[in-house]
């Protein structure tokens, strides 16, 4: 049994063929869909295109938030990835769920009504206690940034 309860409202009917859902037993996303208004859209190289999905969640369970991921195939095959690398979808969000594309190839690249997009995947989240100090705790690392731990 899963422990996670999310609710999909679909505002869209193209969801109707194909609800969302995960592709195989063990997939850790469900496949976002791209809900156009064209048949199609093209996206120039270095551009992005905030493309939307057509439906809304509620995640009903405390404690989990929802990322949005790149598909690896997309954006490897054709440069397109999430434009701001991970996106988040708090969980108090009721809106429609709007996936920003960024071309990163060197050509334009199309996508298609319908086209699987990226990945919605759920992942504990926890606000923190966030407190003010004078000073922080040493550690072995220290302040050492870029690189400071080596390259191998």
């Amino acid at each position: 049994m899963l422990d996670l309860e999310v609710k999909v409202k679909y505002l869209h009917p193209i969801w109707n063929e194909k609800p969302l859902n995960y592709a195989t037993q063990f997939s850790a996303g469900a496949d976002l869909r791209a809900c156009l208004e064209k048949t199609r859209e093209v996206i120039a190289p270095g551009d992005r295109l905030a493309v939307h999905t057509g439906l809304a969640i509620e995640i009903a369970t405390p404690g989990y938030a929802g990322f949005i991921f790149s598909r690896s195939g997309l954006g490897t095959k054709t440069g397109l990835v999430v434009s701001q690398g991970v996106g988040v979808i708090d969980p108090d969000y009721r809106g429609e769920i709007i996936v920003s594309l960024l071309n990163t190839s060197q050509w334009p690249q199309g996508i298609v009504h319908g086209q699987r997009i990226a990945q919605l995947i759920f992942i504990p989240a926890h606000q923190a206690e966030i407190l003010a100090v004078p000073d922080l705790e040493p550690s072995g690392r220290g302040d050492g940034g870029f690189g400071h731990t080596g390259e191998t």
